[in-house]
């Protein structure tokens, strides 16, 4: 994988009849690689594939029926993947990122004492903590306990929104205009059910809002496969929120109760995803979260027998087409698109390199049209060590759409030791990871570091190409790594 061969001789016999035989001329063709106008060596932890585990060896290998398929918004990026130190524990890591450029990532205290919220604004290098504080007590959140700890930005008006679960019984929502400057007071968020547990919250801009542009959508598990998730919406920017609702169409069988981080388009739709009675599924709502339809995405590819069984994660990109990603039941992520709306998707392709045997977390963020960018934890051999996966794609509908991976994490430096780390509730892992693009286009993915203490991290790239606006190589970055831990 490391070495690809720059030069294929193909050669054409062509015979020659002008009286006699003349002696065949051969026709040396020369195969473009585009790898070669790279100015640096590929890093031992970058993987160039196509899905369903193609490796691309050797020039040959980019050609299909003649023509080269890595050019255009195909073509290959150098990249290199990192990881910073957040400096905090965290469990069920989430972030958030504003337009300014400040990265948020949620710092979880425990019974007592609540979640903080971590900012950077010097793109991960350097890390305080921005509360919300108690009036009281500085150590303490104005919520003193969150189960889950979530963070969520809203980017269609610049607004962290931080989510909390107390007790499984309760939650609260505070937000933030100033990057986290200042907060609101915990506006209660409280459902009939309980447990409430496993929620996530997102944004669109809807005409049923009444204040503002946007409507803000949550949902829960409610403990029973049978119930299924229940939603509830906002309309006045999150002060105060409807009765919880069925996040499923009316008289419709459900087998999961659990789902992965809902995602708003900027079309007035919102989508959250998790296994229907018939595979892995993606749920609809186009009138603000009221109701909501039901889109099996296969049939053929289940869902991972495991602690995660529930987790499809779904994004959407600025053309508003969707994206599903799931680990299946051989333990491997797959991605599947639609681009009308969830109603009809493509084949699912499998999006780890030929190098990872096992994979676990699934998290996927869409930028703009065609380009996605998504991460897992994965194992290269049995018990030897997880690391956090990024892959990214820049021309999603191309029907050789180019994969490139990059771990974040060097081989020697694992996130995890457990073997099963992947297939159960994992240290900081917890349930589930998160990823987002910010404006530049360059993708950032929140992770732990299990060995170091259950310390939060956050993976990207050093060089990469942009997710956001024209395709081109993103500013490098410095390299980050275990040296950043604390």
């Amino acid at each position: 994988m490391r070495k690809l061969i720059a030069l294929i001789l193909v050669s054409m016999v062509m015979p020659s009849f002008s009286g006699c035989f003349s002696e065949p001329e051969v026709e040396e063709v020369v195969l473009k690689n585009p790898f070669d106008d790279f100015q640096n060596e590929i890093p031992i932890t970058t993987f160039y594939h196509f899905p369903n585990g193609t490796w691309i060896n050797e020039t040959e290998d980019m050609y299909f029926n003649g023509s080269l398929v890595l050019e255009g918004n195909n073509s290959p990026f150098f990249a290199e993947g990192t990881y910073y130190s957040v400096g905090y524990t965290t469990f069920e890591p989430t972030l958030g990122i504003t337009s300014s450029g400040a990265i948020f990532f949620t710092h979880f205290n425990g019974l007592g004492e609540g979640t903080h919220i971590i900012r950077s604004t010097d793109q991960g290098q350097t890390w305080v903590d921005v509360g919300p504080f108690n009036q009281i007590d500085e150590d303490i959140g104005q919520t003193p306990n969150s189960n889950d700890p979530y963070i969520y930005v809203d980017k269609f008006n610049d607004k962290l929104v931080k989510f909390d679960m107390h007790a499984l019984t309760a939650m609260f929502v505070e937000y933030s205009d100033n990057d986290g400057e200042s907060w609101s007071i915990p506006f209660p968020v409280e459902g009939y059910y309980a447990p409430q547990d496993h929620q996530s919250i997102a944004s669109m801009p809807h005409e049923n809002a009444i204040v503002g542009d946007v409507v803000y959508v949550y949902c829960i598990n409610t403990g029973s496969p049978a119930l299924g998730a229940q939603c509830s919406r906002s309309l006045d920017g999150g002060h105060t929120w409807d009765v919880q609702r069925i996040g499923y169409p009316f008289g419709t069988p459900q087998c999961s109760g659990l789902h992965g981080h809902l995602a708003g388009g900027n079309d007035g739709a919102i989508y959250r995803g998790n296994p229907s009675c018939d595979g892995p599924a993606v749920y609809r709502s186009t009138d603000g979260g009221y109701t909501w339809s039901e889109h099996t995405i296969t049939t053929e590819i289940g869902m991972q027998d495991g602690w995660h069984s529930h987790e499809v994660a779904t994004a959407v990109d600025e053309a508003n087409n969707v994206y599903a990603m799931w680990i299946s039941e051989d333990h491997m992520p797959y991605v599947a698109y639609s681009r009308d709306h969830g109603d009809t998707w493509s084949e699912p392709w499998m999006v780890a390199p030929p190098n990872v045997t096992e994979t676990g977390f699934p998290t996927i963020f869409a930028g703009e049209e065609g380009r996605v960018a998504f991460g897992y934890i994965g194992e290269e051999v049995d018990e030897g060590g997880w690391s956090g996966y990024m892959g990214i794609i820049t021309d999603a509908f191309n029907e050789h759409p180019l994969i490139t991976t990059v771990a974040v994490n060097q081989p020697d430096d694992a996130l995890d030791e457990d073997d099963d780390c992947g297939d159960k509730r994992c240290g900081g892992f917890g349930d589930f990871i998160d990823i987002e693009i910010d404006d530049e286009g360059r993708p950032w993915i929140a992770l732990a570091h299990n060995p170091a203490g259950e310390i939060g991290i956050v993976g990207t790239l050093i060089q990469g190409p942009t997710l956001y606006g024209d395709l081109k190589q993103l500013t490098p970055l410095m390299p980050g790594g275990r040296d950043t831990l604390p």
